[in-house]
């Protein structure tokens, strides 16, 4: 499994993969999820892969080692339109010629892809493209993706991310999306490709990977799990009154059992809470 995120505000992209394979108990391999397709002053394209990694891996050759020099290609593509096309078809050429195999022997066809940059002259774009080759563009309701692993990851940004935010931002969320998304699945792993595009640059001038020895993803790490542990201990807890009833079932009159016991007064049934209505307590300052 993987995890990769990409995102698209108005300073710029965001992009950011994980490299594990496979994370058996004995067994954990890597393998970069992220290509670059670059020609400084012209265009940048980032594509990142999950799913399969033979599917993924047979999707790349396809994009890099055309054998027919009249098709169009991530190099000479028009537009970031006809870019996202490229590699949809590029899924189904590998999807015509593997798929009725991979069927026999039960593997499913899984793949994904998350393709963005700009070309000269031209603004920037994010796509998602599917297994099918079909694609969707990011929005100004929906300015990220993500593949593989999504879900531990996805409320941060969710809460965070605008086409506003500015690209430093953005990058400390992804950063923190993918933290999340670590200390809850083992099939994501170190190290991590980060690539951040600034608009009209044209070319990469940010880009860092990222293992356990990197300082700054340490101390987001433990940073984010401080706070979120000092603001949840200042969350108020749930206070609750004796002025309500619960929904019950009503017994059947059924004949008692013989010898039962007598009930006491501790059998009897007692008031149901329900939680307090009004103000709350005041939450105290955090700790500078």
């Amino acid at each position: 499994m993987t995890y990769c995120v990409a995102m698209a505000v108005e300073e710029g992209l965001v992009f950011l993969s994980d490299t594990r394979t496979n994370a058996g108990v004995d067994h954990i391999s890597t393998s970069r999820k992220m290509a670059v397709f670059e020609e400084p002053g012209e265009r940048v394209l980032v594509l990142l892969v999950a799913g399969n990694l033979a599917i993924t891996q047979a999707t790349l050759q396809e994009l890099t080692e055309q054998q027919d020099p009249g098709r169009p290609t991530l190099w000479n593509a028009p537009s970031m339109v006809e870019a996202a096309r490229i590699v949809g078809e590029a899924v189904r050429e590998v999807h015509r010629r593997d798929a009725e195999a991979l069927k026999r022997f039960n593997v499913e066809f899984n793949c994904s892809f998350i393709l963005g940059g700009q070309l000269r002259g031209q603004p920037m774009r994010l796509f998602q493209i599917y297994a099918a080759g079909n694609f969707i563009e990011t929005s100004s309701v929906n300015p990220y993706f993500q593949i593989g692993e999504s879900k531990y990851g996805k409320p941060i940004i969710d809460r965070v991310l605008t086409p506003h935010t500015p690209l430093g931002e953005a990058a400390k969320c992804a950063l923190i999306s993918m933290d999340s998304t670590l200390r809850s699945n083992l099939s994501v792993g170190l190290p991590l490709d980060l690539i951040v595009y600034e608009r009209d640059t044209l070319r990469v001038t940010r880009y860092a990977s990222l293992d356990h020895s990197n300082d700054y993803f340490q101390m987001l790490h433990s940073t984010w799990g401080e706070r979120l542990r000092q603001v949840f201990g200042e969350i108020p807890d749930p206070l609750w009154t004796d002025n309500g009833n619960a929904p019950r079932h009503e017994r059947a009159d059924f004949p008692a059992a013989p010898h039962a016991p007598h009930a006491s007064p501790s059998d009897e049934p007692r008031p149901t809470q329900t939680l307090a209505q009004g103000p709350q307590p005041t939450i105290p300052p955090r700790n500078a």
